[in-house]
This record gives C-alpha cells, structure tokens and sequence, in this order.
C-alpha cells in the first residue's frame, strides 16, 4: 500500500506497508529558479524497517551526502559499517549495502559532481566508487548537518533541515572552471549521447588541459561520465516502460541493442532482462534482495 502527498514547501511525503516493509519517505527536488537548482537533484529521507537485508543501488552520475541516523549501513557481507556522516562518491557500477536490523532512518542529499566540488571545495575523483567520512571533507559542518536532522521533529523538517545547511554552504562555494560546468552541463542535458572530441573542439581547450580538469572537478574523465549519464538515461526509459529492449537502445542512443546491453551490464552487473526480473522497491530503480 502507497500513500503519496505534497506539503506547501513542495517536499512530497509518502508511506508503504508492503511485503517489503514499512516505512515513511520524503522527498524535494528544487525547482527552477530556486537556489539549489542545477546544484542538488534532490533530497531524501527514510524512516522504517525493510523485509529485506540488501539494497542495490546502480550509477547515476551524482553524489551522495549521508546521515544515518541510527546504526549506520555496511557493505553487504562486510563487517565494518560506513561512517555515520558519510559521502558516496561517484558510482560506476551497482553498490549492494546491508541495512540495520530494526528501525532505520537515513537522509540524503544528492547532488551533481561539479556542485560537490563548489560546495565543499574538494576533488572527489579518489572517492569515485567509494563512500568516505563526511567529517573528514566538510569537518564541523558535517557534525551540523547531522544535528539539524537529528533534532528535526518529523520527516518533512528533516530534509527541510538538509536545504537550509545545503543553501548555507553557497556561500563559501569553491568557482569551478566555467567550461568544466559548460561540458557537464552539456553532457546531462544530451544524456550522455555526446561526441566529446567534438565538445572539446568547440571550447578550444587543450585536450590534456580539458580532461584533467573535467576529472579533478567532476571525479572522472569526460567519457566515462557521458557513459554513466547515458545508462542513467536507459535506466529510466526501463524503468517507464518506454518500449521494447531495441525501441530504448534506439532513444537513448546506442548504435544496437546488444551494445546497450552490454554497457547495461558494465554498470549494472546484470543484463537488462534480468533487472526487469528482480524485486525493485515502489518508485525506485533500487533492488531487494536478501544475503546469498
């Protein structure tokens, strides 16, 4: 059972009871012309218990700020937790975490690489494909993003809390390269179908100079960030139904299906059949699954 809602700061409030479990979820995306907007995709918040032990979760070109708020995440079959304030870097292929047994409750703040980099001042390229103490990035203005959400009352205040600190920190945002942003920009708008020798021409950088650039404030190189961006983009058209197998390869701009395929499996680990077949959470690209 799923009930969905919008309060008057636009952040949409939903609850589940279902075999997967139960729990209260809440979202905001900035909309145009807001502060945040082109910085967060959006921001998120869980408060429940799941059925099942292990999470999947698969790139998606941004980054992750992470508050947990109970006891914390940990690689699934791992023994050593991620930190409480934690930051995900770029993913390039699916990441499975084991939830807490009991009641969870985690918020998230998702935001694109180059607002990562003008936020907190920092390259991420050694974090790609890891998850790394917050504390150690934003020091103690990561311990107060933790504590606004710890001492938000409900759901809705949580991530209401995790827009003020995030609009706080514009403030002290870093500059990024103004043609680094152009290229991402351009990339995420074309949906990672982009000839990137062509882009690099037409801004008259130095292809050395660019790439470099492009990796030390986006986290990875410009081609491999245009391949992330375009299996986001075919993971979504999966996701709605948009057509047959052939018909996505075709919009999302594959020369074929088997190559779709394949650059499917490259970052999801499995083919794009055997995602349709596995248990996905309600309005989620995320799988369920419980330990082998």
């Amino acid at each position: 059972m799923l009930a969905t809602l919008v309060d008057r700061a636009g952040i949409e409030l939903s609850t589940v009871d279902s075999a997967l479990g139960r729990w209260t979820h809440a979202a905001w995306r900035p909309a145009t012309g807001e502060p945040l907007a082109g910085l967060v995709d959006h921001i998120w918040y869980f408060e429940g218990t799941l059925a099942h032990a292990w999470e999947t979760v698969f790139p998606s070109g941004t980054l992750e700020l992470i508050v947990q708020l109970d006891e914390p995440h940990r690689p699934a079959g791992g023994s050593q937790r991620y930190p409480p304030l934690a930051l995900t870097g770029m993913q390039t292929t699916a990441l499975t975490v084991e939830a807490p047994r009991g009641l969870c409750r985690v918020l998230g703040v998702r935001v694109h690489p180059a607002a990562a980099y003008a936020l907190l001042g920092h390259s991420f390229a050694p974090a790609v494909g890891a998850t790394i103490d917050l504390c150690d990035v934003a020091g103690r203005s990561a311990e107060e993003l933790g504590e606004r959400c710890e001492a938000a009352r409900d759901a809705a205040g949580r991530v209401a809390a995790a827009i003020d600190w995030t609009e706080a920190r514009l403030g002290r945002a870093r500059e990024i390269a103004p043609y680094v942003a152009y290229a991402a920009a351009r990339i995420e708008r074309a949906g990672g179908d982009t000839a990137i020798a062509g882009l690099q021409r037409e801004l008259g950088i130095p292809d050395k100079r660019f790439v470099a650039a492009f990796r030390e404030q986006i986290g990875v190189v410009p081609k491999r960030y245009a391949r992330i961006v375009r299996f986001r983009r075919t993971l979504a058209l999966i996701d709605a139904g948009a057509g047959s197998l052939a018909e996505i390869a075709g919009a999302a701009g594959y020369y074929d299906q088997a190559h779709m395929s394949a650059e499917f499996a490259a970052h999801a680990g499995r083919s794009p059949t055997a995602y349709l077949a596995a248990l996905r959470y309600p309005g989620s690209s995320s799988l369920a699954a419980d330990p082998l």
